[in-house]
């Protein structure tokens, strides 16, 4: 592949580029780029940014981008800078962004309903890291909830379903939220009430556990009740270690 720019008809400058391998460079305004293909089913992509525009230079998820406004585009007439490496107080938007350039920085502006907005002057490359990196660790600590979920008969006899209880407790006393549905099947939907009485009795024998997100409502086929942990529940009590056998004691005399 042969890679060309062009000034008034005149070559400027080509390069040969082997298969699976990359090539980058800034192009003045009006130059051409031309891509020429040495052989058959060459492919290639192409992806272009305007070097001034910093929201198309740094290549951060779209989740971040455009979120502040930069440089030029502050439209108030002074800003709050705040930092570190500057003197904390109310400055004119010109002064701000000469200070900025001078620092070789840009002007973020990081809260922009205050009176004056507060900015930040930070590379603004740096500062969309900060942003990705906080958010990584936010979530990482969000709390997981699990939703464990437990199938009952609309004909579920009592040894089942105290069966199904037990395991119920047990996972709400891990924090884990309970669906419980009884699935009809068949003409059972004709005891379609049986089983709303039987959802609500065991919303009942958990209420020392769970509290009720969802009453028994009917959805297709199934009859479903959704339960959350309450807070402050008697936490899973821990096994009790078995005792163990003093050493006996020696009678042996003297």
């Amino acid at each position: 592949m042969s890679t060309t720019t062009y000034h008034e008809d005149q070559v400027l400058w080509t390069e040969r580029l082997p298969g699976g391998h990359h090539w980058s460079a800034r192009i003045q305004r009006g130059a051409v780029l031309q891509l020429k293909s040495l052989g058959k089913n060459a492919n290639v992509a192409l992806y272009c940014v305007n070097s001034e525009d910093k929201l198309e230079r740094y290549n951060m998820p779209d989740s971040l981008k455009g979120q502040h406004r930069i440089n030029e585009q502050i439209r108030a007439k002074e800003v709050r800078i705040v930092g570190d490496e500057v003197e904390p107080k109310v400055y004119p938007i010109a002064q701000a962004l000469k200070m900025a350039e001078e620092m070789e920085a840009d002007l973020v502006e990081i809260s922009p309903n205050a009176q004056p907005p507060v900015c930040r002057i930070i590379d603004y490359s740096k500062f969309l890291y900060q942003l990705k990196k906080r958010q990584k660790e936010q979530k990482a600590k969000q709390v997981k909830v699990n939703v464990k979920e437990i199938r009952f008969g609309p004909q579920t006899d009592d040894h089942d379903y105290n069966f199904k209880l037990k395991h119920a407790k047990g996972f709400l006393e891990d924090g884990d939220k309970v669906k419980a549905y009884v699935f009809f099947k068949g003409r059972s939907i004709l005891f379609k009430e049986q089983g709303e009485v039987l959802l609500l009795r065991f919303a009942n024998d958990l209420e020392d556990y769970a509290k009720v997100d969802q009453m028994p409502v009917l959805e297709g086929k199934r009859m479903i009740i959704q339960l959350s942990p309450k807070k402050g529940a008697a936490p899973k009590k821990p096994a009790t270690p078995k005792p163990t056998a003093a050493p006996a004691e020696d009678k042996s005399e003297d």
